[in-house]
């Protein structure tokens, strides 16, 4: 009798628990109106992997494309390009320190160009040849002037002083060699000579010239010096002057008068 009583609380149990289990798995399948959906489950074996004989997922590393190698020689510098980069740079950086070093002595020192000026113009000779050349000796004295405060000129050899009348250079004299120091006036006594071929037309036009009382002449210097910085003496240089001078005669043997002068110079390396 007990049996029996157990048998149908065991059967009546078990009935329940499939009857909960079927309305369970209905509401997994066929949600309620309202009822979120059950999120998705994650599949136990991942995409690509297959399982072993026991069901235990094997993972398969992915395939790798094998790209073939490609050799690049690494370039080099030529020696050319070094020595020539080497020697543009050492070049500008002696620029540098060439053009501070200038910069420098010109604030220190102020150089000043020397100028010159006339003080008189005496003829001695200037007639017409046999041969029709004309022949002219002057002689003038200038005053060459160096206003510099702290340096020295050196005037070197091979300086010239000439006179010309329009594009003709009638004569030509040397400038003698000599030292002038710091804010020195020195007068020089230059005598000047030369000869033109041809010179019967020149002659004709400056005796017409001389009738007007002016008469146009051009005075040039070209002398070449050399500037002493303390006991430094340095390069030479050459100095380029022109003076237009108006003279009232050119008379022989007589002073003449400069009626007008204008005088500039410059200096080139």
């Amino acid at each position: 009798m007990v049996d029996f009583s157990i048998r149908i609380v065991v059967r009546t149990a078990l009935s329940k628990s499939l009857v909960f289990m079927a309305d369970h798995q209905r509401l997994r399948i066929h949600p309620m109106e309202g009822e979120a959906p059950p999120p998705p489950t994650t599949p136990l074996v991942p995409p690509g992997s297959s399982r072993s004989e026991k069901g235990i997922p094997l993972h398969h590393p992915p395939l790798l494309r094998s790209v073939p190698a490609v050799y690049t020689k690494p370039r080099k510098r030529s020696c050319f390009c070094k020595c020539m980069c080497w020697t543009i740079s050492l070049f500008v950086l002696l620029l540098v320190i060439l053009a501070a070093t200038i910069g420098i002595l010109y604030l220190v020192f102020k150089p000043k160009l020397p100028d010159y000026s006339v003080d008189t113009l005496r003829i001695s000779d200037l007639r017409l040849n046999f041969d029709m050349s004309l022949y002219a000796k002057f002689d003038v004295k200038i005053t060459a002037n160096n206003p510099n405060k702290k340096i020295g000129i050196y005037y070197e050899k091979g300086g010239k002083l000439s006179v010309w009348y329009t594009n003709t250079r009638l004569c030509e004299g040397s400038l003698p060699q000599f030292y002038q120091g710091h804010q020195n006036k020195t007068v020089l006594n230059v005598s000047l000579s030369g000869q033109v071929q041809s010179g019967s037309t020149l002659m004709t036009a400056l005796q017409q010239q001389q009738q007007t009382g002016r008469i146009p002449l051009d005075l040039k210097v070209h002398a070449p010096i050399a500037i002493k910085l303390g006991r430094l003496k340095l390069m030479k240089v050459r100095v380029l002057g022109e003076c237009l001078l108006v003279v009232d005669s050119l008379s022989s043997n007589n002073l003449i008068s400069i009626k007008a002068s204008n005088c500039k110079f410059r200096m080139k390396l």
